[in-house]
């Protein structure tokens, strides 16, 4: 049996994504751009991606614009409107477990003169809102924060933020980063207050290479990538059809029966968290189960290290994650574990467990078989 439980790594594509990538690959594979009939054709497939997508936030097609992905998206909004916005002032605000593609271009932004402030998170990966709101001052251009994070499932109350920063200081920019939250909450970034969202489309059962930054009509943003002038001078470079096409057929499958599914996904979770934490030895690390996002539960199995447990799984065909997948095979000290202040064991033996809507219960009671065959033999033989 296969167990597929890396979700938030990357997801199996929907059947209906593949079939429309696939046709704008081999039959309307036009330049958008191009003033011929084949072009016309393609840019259909741009705008109907545009539409689907809009119509799940409540914005205007008009603030949706495509990247190559969530770390385009997020380094964007970062510098974007850090640039665009300088006279105003060069202080940011941000939390302390963001993921890479947030804290690395802010750690750019720094070398560049800008000042980071950095907000912390408890045990549980809750941000202080007071901290928060104490460090707003009248020269705070940006507060980015994400929406779920990625190794805990932690979930962070946007809008509150989103009330709290524009209260406190109306000039300034809030950023999301709702890569691990577009497809699991319904957001809506005009009644919650969220200036910039970025999405990545392989987290939705979309193909990779393609995602979205949301930009409201009344953020002052530079555009990163010049060139040809596409998508209104914004971001430049041939749209990338098929992928954009194939996000937009995701976005839209992903809400729909979206109560049911998610409801669907909890119990999973929360069945899986439950017959995690009777283990002897196992720590449920970030939110508490019921607090937590939907899909993902990090554990820390005391005793053996994550990657050793981690390829023990893999041939038993089971798939999770120790850490980040993102940050391409490196084994370097988990963000998201530092910032809750879990100890050096805590953070060497942590597996993230990640479901989507195609994860069944039969997957995880065959991982939880295993895990409970495999945990005392890894512990017998580590090293100590």
């Amino acid at each position: 049996m296969e167990a597929y439980l890396d979700n938030s790594a990357t997801t199996k594509c929907f059947e209906e994504v593949k079939d429309i990538v696939v046709k704008t690959m081999m039959e309307d594979y036009g330049n958008p751009s191009a003033m011929h009939l084949k072009g016309v054709e393609a840019e259909r497939y741009v705008k109907e991606a545009a539409s689907a997508i809009a119509k799940t936030l409540k914005v205007q097609e008009k603030e949706i614009f495509f990247t190559s992905g969530g770390t385009e998206s997020d380094n964007w909004a970062l510098v974007g409107t850090a640039y665009a916005n300088c006279r105003q002032g060069k202080h940011i605000i941000t939390t302390s477990f963001e993921h890479a593609a947030v804290s690395a271009p802010l750690e750019w932004l720094k070398e560049q003169g800008y000042e980071i402030t950095v907000i912390p998170v408890d045990e549980r990966g809750n941000l202080s809102l007071e901290k928060l709101e104490a460090a707003i001052r009248p020269d705070t251009i940006l507060v980015s924060t994400m929406y779920v994070n990625n190794e805990m499932g932690a979930v962070v109350p946007v809008e509150a933020v989103a009330k709290l920063v524009h209260d406190r200081n109306p000039k300034t920019v809030y950023h999301v980063d709702a890569i691990q939250g577009y497809g699991k909450y319904r957001i809506y970034p005009k009644r919650m207050g969220i200036d910039l969202l970025s999405v990545s489309s392989h987290k939705i059962h979309g193909p990779k290479g393609v995602g979205f930054l949301y930009v409201s009509e009344k953020v002052k943003i530079h555009p990163m990538i010049l060139g040809g002038g596409q998508q209104k001078g914004m971001r430049s470079g041939t749209d990338n059809v098929p992928g954009i096409a194939g996000l937009g057929t995701a976005a839209r499958m992903v809400y729909e029966n979206h109560e049911e599914k998610m409801e669907k996904l909890r119990a999973l979770k929360t069945y899986l968290a439950k017959n995690l934490s009777e283990m002897e030895r196992v720590v449920i690390n970030g939110p508490l189960p019921k607090d937590g996002a939907p899909h993902i539960i990090n554990a820390s199995f005391l005793g053996v290290r994550s990657e050793v447990l981690l390829h023990t799984l893999e041939d038993k065909g089971i798939y999770v994650s120790a850490g980040s997948a993102c940050s391409s095979h490196k084994r370097a000290a988990s963000a998201s574990m530092t910032a809750i202040s879990a100890d050096q064991e805590r953070r060497e033996s942590a597996i993230r467990f990640s479901l989507s809507e195609f994860t069944t219960k039969e997957e995880l009671d065959y991982t939880l078989e295993q895990i409970r065959t495999v945990l005392p033999v890894l512990r017998k033989y580590a090293r100590h």
